[in-house]
């Protein structure tokens, strides 16, 4: 008589967990994206983190919950702490010299050129997309305005890099197996500069600990990184005409000369910088209004604000709109 085992089960077999690796463009705040990228590491505990540049400061380090972060040569250039976006040019070449090879799992965080990893063929690439690269696609006109590169040496410097950058841009969307878009506007660019279908999970917002609370409301409210795209400087430059109103300006970034210069001497602007957390919650749950200019990919803010009982007055266009 011949006795035939049977084959294990499937749940019988160990399952060993799959090697994942997590790329963000550059870590020097604690932003939306970044919130993202908390998010993901919560989710993947095996996870290693991968980014161009690694500039976060100690007090917001806790994020990354103890990982050490693999960067690229782009950290060790000269002045790179304080002006590693000027490297853009060089950072599809420095994204492409990641070594993701022993990984099963890539998930890229995507607004400029994380997505540009090289994966091969029995690994799985999703990317979520906060935005493709802004200041090259259809805010390129915008951008060139606003940072005085459209005219000039500087200028037509400006736009074959970004002509560069745009055929890179399409070319590296090829390696993404999986899309993911933070807001259906998003998906709409990523469908018109990739032509690729991208499915939208919204970004995580902490609507329990933003509440609504009793008290007086005495203020307009800003909360945004200074950079160009945010528009924070229309939203000076509007209640400069109204000194009857007050606003308060939460954030900072590269802008924040310029954006100080134009607050200078209207006696209703206040310009708080960067909040912790808890006097974030305090001042949202205390304006009368949060103001929200930008065509944003989503706009975190505006979701907590309208947690804490908020209005928000925002420009119609956009994830604003999700």
């Amino acid at each position: 008589m011949t006795v035939v085992q049977p084959e294990p089960s499937v749940a019988s077999v160990p399952n060993p967990a799959p090697k994942v690796a997590i790329v963000h463009e550059w870590l020097d705040t604690v932003a939306g994206s970044e919130r993202v990228v908390q998010q993901l590491l919560l989710l993947f505990p095996q996870a290693e983190l991968f980014a161009v540049v690694d500039f976060l400061p100690p007090g917001e380090r806790g994020m990354l919950q103890g990982r050490k972060v693999t960067t690229t040569f782009i950290q060790r250039l000269p002045f790179a702490r304080k002006r590693f976006r000027n490297y853009i040019g060089l950072m599809p070449l420095a994204v492409e010299q990641l070594d993701l090879s022993g990984f099963d799992l890539v998930i890229s965080s995507n607004h400029a050129v994380a997505k540009g990893v090289i994966t091969g063929p029995d690994q799985l690439h999703i990317s979520y997309v906060h935005s493709p690269l802004r200041y090259a696609w259809d805010m390129q006109a915008q951008y060139l305005r606003q940072t005085g590169l459209d005219r000039g040496p500087k200028g037509l410097f400006a736009r074959w890099l970004l002509h560069r950058l745009r055929n890179w841009d399409v070319r590296s969307a090829a390696g993404v197996d999986v899309f993911v878009a933070n807001s259906s506007y998003i998906q709409r660019r990523i469908r018109k500069v990739y032509r690729r279908d991208a499915l939208v999970i919204y970004p995580p917002v902490d609507v329990a600990r933003f509440q609504p609370k009793d008290g007086p409301r005495d203020s307009f409210v800003v909360v945004s990184r200074l950079v160009p795209y945010k528009r924070v400087d229309l939203v000076i430059q509007a209640f400069r005409l109204m000194p009857q109103h007050k606003l308060v300006v939460v954030g900072d970034g590269p802008e924040w000369d310029a954006v100080s210069a134009l607050a200078q001497g209207a006696a209703n602007i206040v310009l708080r910088g960067k909040l912790p957390r808890e006097e974030l919650l305090r001042q949202m749950q205390s304006a009368r209004a949060c103001v929200f200019a930008a065509e944003e990919d989503f706009g975190i803010a505006t979701v907590e604000a309208q947690a804490c009982g908020t209005p928000v007055i925002a420009f119609g266009r956009g994830g604003a709109l999700d």
